[in-house]
């Protein structure tokens, strides 16, 4: 298996994406994953800022696409690198793919999974920072049980990080089995693959820190846009979903003072529109095809055509 081919799968909501793109003359793929939507960005005749935190991933999307019209940043979305290259590029379009592509959930070496005897690693840079066994093995209960009820909207998600710090006294956390067995214990003998899938992934969330990256990176991206330009975010979880959500209504308010305040004293003006008023989501067809794409959720926010005036 070569390290590039892997990542060549079908990107979700392309059909939305293609039409959020149309017109653009520069665009950033700020998460480039294997190439898929960045694809679709070309094809519309942008010029292209491919960006992601996964060399093996952003080797594919290069693989796939070639230099022209394209270039690469090996860097996480809400890194200082990709505000100051993403802010220097002035784009028109801004597209975050969130969560990880299905052929890094394939690969069993990555740690993503919760079959059997996989490692528990789950960063999506690989070797830098703290792996998801390094998380379940030194996390606070706290930090554990807001990882689950956050990440996965898990309602016992105390109990969960209390057993977890009580399994890993008696031995670490090193493979899925430990985690599967943790969840069992607490969910019941019942407990199974979708209960494993969100578990797993609000674990991969806190490892990443994706919610942080997400806070992080919305303004910056917003800001980095030309007046008119547009910002589209596909989500596959709720919690991810309300930040975007928030955050976008919030741009779009022309007041954002407490209620009662008698004067304002914010910004006085939206900073532009939100043009999707309900989120896109993938038709049975799509669902059918790739199952993934279920629970994506596209949301797209407009930046004010005198959003630089001074």
């Amino acid at each position: 298996m070569t390290e590039t081919a892997p990542f060549l799968h079908h990107p979700v909501l392309a059909g939305a994406v293609r039409d959020w793109a149309a017109g653009a003359a520069r665009a950033v793929d700020a998460t480039a994953g294997g190439g898929g939507h960045a694809a679709l960005l070309r094809a519309a005749g942008a010029e292209l800022l491919a960006i992601d935190r996964d060399p093996a991933a952003l080797a594919a999307a290069r693989a796939r696409l070639g230099d022209d019209g394209i270039t690469y940043l090996l860097a996480s979305f809400g890194s200082p690198e990709t505000a100051a290259a993403v802010a220097a590029f002035r784009p028109e379009r801004i597209l975050l793919d969130l969560g990880v592509s299905s052929p890094q959930l394939d690969d069993a070496a990555r740690g993503f999974t919760f079959r059997p005897g996989a490692p528990l690693d789950m960063r999506m840079t690989p070797g830098q920072g703290a792996s998801a066994a390094d998380v379940l093995n030194s996390a606070s209960p706290d930090r554990l049980a807001a990882a689950f009820a956050d990440g996965a909207d898990e309602p016992r998600a105390r109990a969960l990080a209390r057993a977890i710090v009580r399994r890993r006294l008696r031995a670490p956390f090193r493979t899925s089995d430990d985690l599967v067995n943790a969840i069992r214990e607490v969910l019941g003998p019942r407990a199974g693959p979708p209960d494993f899938a969100r578990l797993f992934q609000a674990v991969r969330i806190a490892v990443n820190d994706e919610r942080g990256e997400l806070e992080r990176a919305l303004p910056l991206f917003r800001d980095a846009l030309i007046p008119g330009g547009r910002l589209g975010v596909i989500t596959y979880h709720s919690g991810e979903d309300r930040i975007v959500k928030q955050a976008f209504r919030d741009w779009a308010r022309d007041c954002i003072c407490p209620p009662r305040q008698p004067v304002c004293t914010c910004r006085g003006r939206s900073l532009g529109v939100v043009l999707t008023k309900k989120p896109l989501t993938a038709g049975p067809d799509e669902v059918a095809e790739n199952p993934r794409a279920r629970s994506a959720h596209f949301r797209v926010f407009q930046t004010a055509e005198a959003s630089r005036e001074a």
